[in-house]
């Protein structure tokens, strides 16, 4: 077994409060502006844009730092057309005879259906998986731990480093979506479709609800107050 190994922490820099409270204000603003979008231009990303939000996802805490994520980003037309291809039959699926009317209608004020143009529209599709063990090169085999939590994480992370580059984002989960391990030659058994980003910029069309966050005092608490 493995010793654990410490080395000092040189990263952290200390900023004084008042550069502090710009800064998470600036973010928090930032945030504010996001939106997620269902109206893409075709308009290209060039591919080390997207090198880098995949990198800021990579930097997420992990359970054990297992890191239990794989990312294919796609921009090849047909591999997208496939995808679209596939998503919409199991949307079909979810909208006509799976989902439950409760579930139908907390969809309704979004607008959404089974017609998904983005995903061919859009120049970037980032297919999320999640690696539930990991093969050393030995073949022993290593079990990932808190794999759903690690990877919410990082998917938080990269729509951030989306948004902060001045692009949007969608996030797609057709149920189920073992569609993209087929399609994207992915190892079955070692990991599943997690999500499914779609990036780029807004079309000209684009619109989004009409929908209102809630305040701070709607999703916290403070001891004491």
């Amino acid at each position: 077994m493995n010793e654990p190994r410490f080395v000092p922490l040189k990263s952290y820099r200390e900023l004084p409060a008042d550069v502090m409270q710009q800064r998470v204000d600036e973010f928090e603003e930032l945030l504010q502006r996001r939106r997620t979008v269902r109206q893409f231009s075709d308009r290209p990303v060039p591919r080390s844009i997207i090198e880098k939000c995949l990198l800021a996802a990579g930097t997420a805490p992990s359970g054990a730092h297992q890191q239990p994520w794989h990312f294919v980003a796609v921009s090849d037309p047909a591999t997208k057309a496939k995808i679209r291809i596939a998503a919409e039959e199991e949307e079909r699926n979810f909208y006509h005879r799976r989902a439950p009317k409760e579930w139908l209608d907390a969809l309704r004020p979004l607008g959404t259906d089974e017609h998904k143009p983005y995903l061919e529209t859009a120049p970037w599709l980032i297919a999320v998986f999640l690696k539930r063990y990991e093969r050393l090169p030995d073949g022993t085999k290593v079990k990932h731990y808190y794999t759903d939590e690690s990877v919410g994480i990082a998917m938080g992370f990269m729509i951030a480093a989306v948004h902060s580059a001045g692009l949007v984002s969608l996030t797609h989960t057709p149920n189920p979506m073992s569609f993209l391990t087929d399609i994207l030659n992915r190892p079955r058994a070692i990991e599943r479709p997690y999500l499914l980003l779609v990036v780029g910029y807004p079309g000209a069309d684009a619109v989004v609800p009409d929908l209102v966050r809630k305040p701070l005092s709607g999703i916290s608490t403070f001891m004491p107050p």
